[in-house]
């Protein structure tokens, strides 16, 4: 056995390890507790605690904590020790089946949009099997679900495996009606590509901006940036390489299907993508995948930054959903198959995607929406900000011979009736050429491009499970009725591949025709967070998390609150270091510089008469007039920011910021680059984007 599948899941309390661990039938139990969600006694879970410490302790650990994931974005945890104390005053090292299923944290500092009043602060969490515990850093992570003393999801945890609950219901629903009664459980998959920044660390403590926001918020271009696509998949530097060598060892013993790894499009930019994994489990893996980023780039002398939009002027960073549905007998639903009864299972969850999609396409957009992805959305780097499917063009003929009832192809003389007559063989390669479609098929999946690099992917596959289980349950209610489910179900592909088709799109979407035949379409084009948030409570919304008991209506409130409050904030955030740097360092190194140039005309004067001071002269005119203008803006900025801030309504701030701050920091922005381009760079208050993108030899 080499290094790397010795190390692989070797800080995992995984499957291997529970056999090993723990008496066989408590291993049993386990088993069907994480096969068929069946629920663990307490004398089950005291043995399994137990087990679990010992094993945690031979490798160094010396305290747990409950894993969870609140709304704040990022996980949390609060450690404690194996400690007890004994009668004689020594201590021996305990865990019990109580401190492993559940634990309680004080929930007052985490963003709850009102589901709790300030003396119902105690929030809950509990252990979530599925995900298997692990150690990092001497500690052993319990992933946990975080709900309040009254039951409701204060994470997005929760949410998900709801989520994926409501959609194994009702995909096995559709199974059945095909004959496929062995199989116990659907699942859906994710396989999380990651983008990402790296920076050096003496370089970004330099920069308010990245160390406040995350973004530069100034940053005049350099005469170089990606434009001669040399940087994508272009050779690993060095100092980079081997930060890459040790977050693969770090996640692979972790259990982090960590696969490849290359240089993206921008300078400094990067990318890993893991092999596909359970959604709930690819979401704990992604939220530690960025933790060790963070972490581990540090040790190296740099910082990863996460933010989408981290530099203008170049590619900014997202992460690609690869969602897929897999049965207990590894069937992948959205293979297309080599028979008619085949495809005509693929083709009724392929329309129950493109029909999920099109009715809940406002969700969709909202489940990425976040003031950093803001920027990215529809920058032509990344999809734009309208929800469209690519199918690819042969997939596309089908459904259009399925439309027209008539041929595939000339030759094929033959009407089409779905699992009657012949249907011809999906070609294996359906992979996705259009990198601009925000929703493809690519070939055995789709690929949803707009989350944020920053996000968790919690949030998306919860609308995206959500979504297509509702639809699949309606499929399932319309066929278990039918006398003739051949007929019915070519009936029920037809109708929706005509009424949902609007949808699909296979052209370029960063053409501004296409935002014209979007409109036509009657297509969203929500291209702001204030403006996609104001559908998230629309009644076909509350109705379709409610009856899929996936949110209730007081939790689908609480999280319209957070996500607006948070947006505010980070405006907030960004507005007010703005004000610093420009008025503590950039209108003073303006004013500097101004005077340096005006001290040396003079002195040239006096020795040269008639010299020609052209540059001096004009240097000083643009900068006095740029930096006016600068200080205008200011006060300006700061002004609308005050107001905005103490606007009681959640909606009205977060409009405030958008429509009233943030044009004025765009503003700012112009005018700042527009000084810099005028300023040295040795009297410069911070690293220009030169050095910070092309600053790691």
């Amino acid at each position: 056995m080499n290094k790397v599948t010795e190390k692989f899941g070797s800080m995992v309390f995984d499957e291997k390890i529970m056999r090993e661990k723990l008496p066989r039938e408590i291993y049993k139990k386990m088993q069907a507790t994480l096969k068929k969600g069946k629920r663990l006694d307490r004398e089950t879970a005291n043995v399994i605690a137990n087990a679990m410490k010992d094993w945690a302790i031979e490798l160094g650990a010396t305290h747990f904590t409950h894993w969870f994931q609140p709304m704040t974005g990022v996980t949390a945890e609060k450690h404690d020790s194996f400690i007890a104390p004994t009668a004689d005053g020594r201590i021996i090292m305990d865990f019990t089946g109580k401190e492993l299923v559940s634990g309680e944290s004080d929930a007052s500092s985490f963003p709850s949009g009102g589901l709790r009043a300030t003396f119902e602060a105690r929030g809950y969490t509990a252990w979530d099997p599925t995900s298997f515990a692990f150690i990092k850093d001497n500690t052993l992570y319990i992933p946990t679900a975080f709900c309040s003393w009254g039951g409701e999801a204060l994470d997005k945890k929760t949410p998900l495996l709801r989520s994926m609950e409501a959609i194994n219901r009702e995909a096995l629903r559709v199974l059945r009606l095909f004959g496929k009664e062995d199989e116990t459980a659907v699942k859906t998959t994710v396989g999380a590509e990651q983008e990402y920044f790296l920076i050096d660390a003496e370089t970004f403590t330099r920069r308010p901006d990245l160390i406040y926001t995350g973004r530069t918020l100034f940053g005049a271009r350099p005469p170089k940036g990606q434009e001669l696509d040399d940087h994508y998949f272009g050779i690993i530097k060095p100092r980079v390489k081997e930060f890459m060598k040790e977050l693969d060892e770090e996640l692979w013993k972790l259990g982090v299907l960590a696969k490849t790894e290359h240089n993206e499009g921008a300078p400094c930019q990067h990318e890993l993508a893991p092999i596909f994994s359970t959604t709930n489990i690819a979401t704990d893996h992604n939220q530690l995948t960025m933790e060790l980023m963070q972490k581990l780039a540090k040790k190296h002398g740099m910082v990863c930054l996460l933010h989408e939009k981290p530099f203008e002027g170049v590619n900014g960073s997202g992460k690609h959903n690869n969602w897929s549905l897999s049965t207990s007998g590894g069937v992948n639903l959205l293979e297309p198959g080599d028979t008619p009864f085949e495809n005509a299972q693929f083709l009724l969850f392929l329309t129950a995607v493109i029909k999920a999609v099109d009715d809940y396409q406002e969700l969709l957009r909202i489940s990425v929406a976040s003031a950093g992805n803001d920027h990215r959305l529809g920058a032509s780097e990344a999809p734009p900000a309208i929800v469209s499917m690519f199918l690819g063009d042969e997939i596309t003929a089908i459904l259009e011979a399925i439309e027209n009832e008539g041929n595939v192809c000339a030759k094929d003389k033959e009407m089409m009736k779905i699992g009657v007559h012949v249907l011809p063989k999906f070609p294996k390669d359906s992979t996705d050429r259009n990198r601009t479609s925000p929703f493809a098929f690519t070939g055995n999946k789709f690929e949803f491009r707009m989350v944020g690099a920053s996000a968790s992917i919690a949030d998306a596959n919860i609308v995206l499970n959500t979504a297509v289980a509702e639809v699949l349950k309606k499929f399932a209610d319309e066929l278990e009725g039918a006398s003739d489910f051949n007929s019915a179900l070519h009936d029920l592909i037809r109708r929706t591949v005509i009424k949902h088709k609007r949808i699909l799109f296979n052209g370029n979407g960063y053409d501004d025709a296409w935002v014209e035949e979007s409109k036509k379409r009657g297509l969203a084009n929500l291209t702001t967070t204030p403006d996609a948030l104001a559908h998230y409570l629309d009644e076909k919304n509350v109705k379709l998390f409610t009856e899929n008991k996936v949110f209730s209506e007081s939790e689908m409130k609480a999280r319209y609150e957070i996500y607006l409050e948070r947006y505010a904030k980070v405006l907030n955030i960004e507005a007010r270091t703005m004000v610093d740097m420009v008025r503590g360092a950039i209108l003073p190194a303006a004013a500097k510089y101004k005077r340096e140039l005006s001290e040396t005309a003079i002195a040239t004067k006096g020795f040269i008469g008639g010299a020609d001071l052209s540059f001096e002269e004009e240097t000083v005119a643009s900068l006095t007039e740029l930096s006016s203008r600068a200080f205008a803006l200011l006060k300006m900025l700061e002004s609308a920011n005050d107001t905005a801030k103490e606007l009681l309504c959640s909606k009205d701030r977060a409009e405030a910021y958008r429509d009233s701050v943030l044009p004025i920091m765009e503003d700012m922005r112009k005018t700042v680059d527009a000084i810099e381009t005028l300023v040295p760079t040795s009297s410069w208050p911070f690293p220009t984007y030169g050095e910070i993108l092309f600053g790691i030899k």
